[in-house]
């Protein structure tokens, strides 16, 4: 695993625990982590079980015993380690977003191909269990024909003017800022549950323009590193609407000033026989809204998707003893190593990687321009 901070401790917990509740499958052996600092990538890789660190992650892509590389670095790290870990013939798995720009995400994806190994991109949302139950309703039809999408993404941790300019907040090293971190989730969602985007047109804001410089400290910590000023080059905010090649009608929100929201990850879907709703601060529960209910009795009623005939449930504790946001990286990791096992890449691969990034340019290019903008135009 190449870095290891917020993401890092997230992935190194679903390496270590998923042996435990998965009976088949791949059991990961953590072979070696890397990070620049020596000290904090040493006492990391004690804390987290790797047998070995590294402060070059070229020397963890040139072992013979390393079969997998797993990217948790800064976004503008992604395309050069991709990219090396694929021609050494090693599987990726990668964080989120997979790029910096459409051509970069292009060129990890072919670099992937044409070595034929198994990818995947870090959309861990798709994995609680009730948005897998969400799919599962949609494709057996019983919300009808779909109208609506609605995502939004709230988070509050940079709404202090004081918080330090870090390396989220630069776009030569994140690409993007609310859009990048947060929107993509929400967008990477829709396809998953309804299908693919057409077209376009947004608005983005940067509400605080200078911070103190500085750097992340742990989770979504920070810390300054004196008085200096720097400017922010990200959005804070971006807001979007959105047509579906399906016609389904999608509005976005993702923001981090909305105070009072830690991580609000949530979307609700309408169709002509009834919606659905989901909150990642609620993960475990699925509202659901039938039409065909009986007059008197309607309304969302919330699903705890902890039965045993919900998506990865079975796996865990009997109903009613809910799973955490941890579990959802546990699921992903699963299903990628069951793909490096069969040589097959699952979804989300860096293909709908690809097509993530050619959303999110498309939603810059909006910005920009100030009217509708297709995918791919």
């Amino acid at each position: 695993m190449i870095g290891y901070q917020f993401m890092g401790k997230v992935h190194s917990h679903a390496y270590r625990d998923l042996p435990f509740f998965f009976d088949k499958g791949a059991r990961p052996v953590l072979q070696a982590i890397a990070g620049r600092n020596e000290a904090a990538v040493k006492q990391a890789a004690e804390k987290m079980g790797w047998a070995s660190y590294a402060t070059d992650w070229r020397r963890l892509i040139e072992r013979d015993d390393i079969d997998v590389i797993d990217i948790v670095t800064p976004n503008s790290m992604h395309a050069e380690m991709a990219i090396a870990a694929a021609e050494a013939g090693k599987h990726v798995i990668m964080e989120k977003p997979l790029a910096m720009t459409v051509e970069q995400a292009e060129r990890i994806a072919e670099a992937v191909k044409k070595n034929n190994v198994v990818h995947m991109i870090c959309h861990n949302y798709r994995f609680a269990p009730a948005v897998q139950f969400a799919k599962k309703l949609i494709q057996d039809g019983v919300l009808g024909r779909l109208y609506h999408f609605r995502g939004h993404y709230l988070q509050d941790f940079i709404i202090d003017p004081a918080f330090p300019l870090v390396w989220r907040l630069d776009k030569e090293v994140s690409g993007s800022g609310a859009l990048g971190d947060i929107a993509v989730h929400s967008i990477d969602l829709a396809r998953f549950l309804i299908g693919d985007i057409h077209e376009v047109v947004a608005m983005m804001e940067t509400f605080i323009k200078e911070r103190p410089v500085g750097e992340m400290d742990g989770g979504l910590r920070a810390k300054a590193d004196g008085k200096q000023m720097g400017k922010v080059t990200v959005d804070d905010a971006v807001a979007l609407l959105a047509r579906f090649d399906n016609g389904i009608m999608g509005t976005f929100e993702a923001t981090r000033f909305a105070a009072g929201n830690r991580n609000k990850n949530k979307f609700e879907i309408n169709g002509e026989k009834g919606s659905i709703r989901w909150d990642l601060e609620n993960m475990n529960i699925l509202e659901i809204y039938l039409t065909e209910d009986t007059p008197g009795l309607q309304g969302f009623r919330a699903i705890n998707c902890t039965e045993e005939v919900h998506p990865y449930a079975n796996a865990y504790w009997p109903p009613g003893h809910i799973i955490g946001y941890e579990h959802t990286f546990i699921h992903l990791i699963y299903e990628f190593l069951q793909g490096v096992m069969s040589n097959k890449s699952p979804q989300p691969n860096f293909e709908d990687g690809v097509q993530n990034q050619k959303i999110m340019a498309a939603i810059e290019a909006s910005t920009q321009s100030k009217r509708w903008v297709t995918i791919n135009e």
